[in-house]
């Protein structure tokens, strides 16, 4: 019988983590996963729905498995197989579609579709209706193709911006255990992981049996090894300045730190039901970078939020150049039905959004450029995780610039000192 599976996964750092542990799940369950196998007779779509787009191009997955692969079990999962399950159904080239609850048990509703059982589908498990308590996931996370290991250490966002579809595919917040969380770091690192990335929908928000987020890296680092910690999306909240102690005192902590910011315009951010202001956000980054110097500090925007005018968007420019970002995510809005901004009133015009978006981006690179010439003559911490056909290493520091030098001498997926300059680090 052929046991080939693949997982495709589309989407954010927290979906690549819920992948790895589903390779578990299925490795366990006597599943050989490949990278890509076009006779492969498992395949999982780990969907994503944070957009519009996201969930039409995770829809398009679906069917463009189905035409390649038309004797293959599809199963669809993920966000938007929770919030657009309807879709999936009427498109008719997935054989099972499950929730996110559901992927902890999908080797076995496997089994029960091919024995001819009919799967729950209006009573099955959603992701709003988990409890608000510590979880655990009885998996490992395996990553036979990647470089990194995303660990999964919470879930769920009670936050409700008004833009955002996240808490009703994700639930409420919940932790995952600090034991398992340990235990499958310890896992990594035995495996030879030379970086470990924490990730969550709002990884700020851990919390189990009294012990936070600062706690868990604390522990984390005290594992024997030569790895450094990752942390994936934070949030400028002002209790979170323990974190930056945290990451200013243990030196396996990368010195990096991805602040959703979303907008400069404190207007916006208010009817963005953001939970700080320009000011609270400055004086976290300031503080951020008093403690911890040459770190990496990057955000998301969204450009054309209804009602943004010419005022709000020069207010969100002149608090953009004032951050400096080592990088920025920038997005246009996309009305996200079932939110409250889908609803708005104020839609900005398709062509001033592009030309805003444009402007972002010019003061976005021009940002980002200067970010690594402040680096030049430091010797970073660096580790390689290819070697491309010209026979250069590629690599990213611990404060998230990219290397690229000769591969002579270069031991791949270990890390390695190395002076920044302008011959070996990628400018725009």
């Amino acid at each position: 019988m052929n046991r080939k599976a693949i997982i495709f996964t589309l989407g954010c750092r927290l979906n690549s983590a819920d992948s790895a542990l589903l390779v578990s799940r299925l490795t366990a369950a006597g599943y050989e996963i490949a990278d890509s196998a076009p006779d492969a007779a498992l395949i999982v779509v780990n969907s994503c729905t944070v957009t519009a787009e996201a969930a039409r191009k995770s829809r398009y997955a679906v069917r463009k498995f189905r035409a390649k692969s038309p004797d293959a079990l599809i199963v669809v999962t993920g966000c938007s197989a929770e919030f657009d399950r309807e879709a999936f159904i009427k498109d008719g080239a997935a054989d099972v579609v499950l929730t996110n609850p559901q992927k902890r048990a999908l080797p076995e509703l496997i089994l029960e579709y091919l024995a001819g059982h009919n799967l729950p589908n209006d009573h099955a498990p959603k992701s709003v209706n988990e409890p608000e308590k510590s979880f655990r996931e009885e998996a490992f996370e395996s990553f036979p193709f990647r470089n990194r290991a995303s660990i999964k250490v919470q879930e769920g966002c009670n936050n409700f911006c008004s833009y955002c579809i996240v808490p009703f595919v994700r639930g409420p917040e919940r932790s995952r255990a600090f034991d398992e969380v340990l235990s499958n770091a310890q896992h990594a690192v035995d495996a030879g992981f030379p970086e470990i990335v924490l990730t969550g929908v709002n990884i700020c928000a851990y919390s189990d049996s009294g012990r936070d987020l600062s706690a868990l890296i604390r522990e984390i680092a005290q594992i024997d090894g030569d790895f450094r910690i990752r942390l994936s999306s934070t949030e400028p909240a002002p209790g979170n300045r323990t974190l930056l102690e945290v990451m200013a005192t243990e030196p396996k902590v990368c010195r990096f730190l991805h602040l959703a910011l979303q907008n400069g315009s404190d207007r916006i951010l208010a009817a963005m039901k953001r939970r700080y202001t320009t000011r609270d956000y400055a004086e976290f980054v300031r503080f951020a970078r008093e403690k911890i110097p040459g770190i990496h500090l990057g955000s998301d925007l969204i450009v054309g939020f209804p009602g943004e005018t010419e005022a709000d968007f020069e207010e969100c420019c002149n608090f953009v150049k004032a951050m400096n970002f080592a990088n920025l995510h920038i997005f246009s809005f996309s009305p996200r039905k079932g939110t409250v901004a889908a609803t708005l009133p104020g839609r900005v015009k398709p062509q001033i959004v592009k030309e805003r978006y444009r402007r972002l981006s010019t003061m976005a690179e021009e940002s980002k450029r200067h970010f690594i010439e402040s680096q030049y003559g430091q010797k970073l911490p660096v580790i390689f995780e290819r070697v491309d056909s010209d026979n250069y290493a590629r690599g990213w520091s611990d404060n998230y610039i990219e290397f690229r030098v000769p591969a002579q001498d270069i031991e791949l997926n270990k890390i390695m000192y190395v002076e920044a300059t302008v011959q070996n680090t990628k400018t725009l």
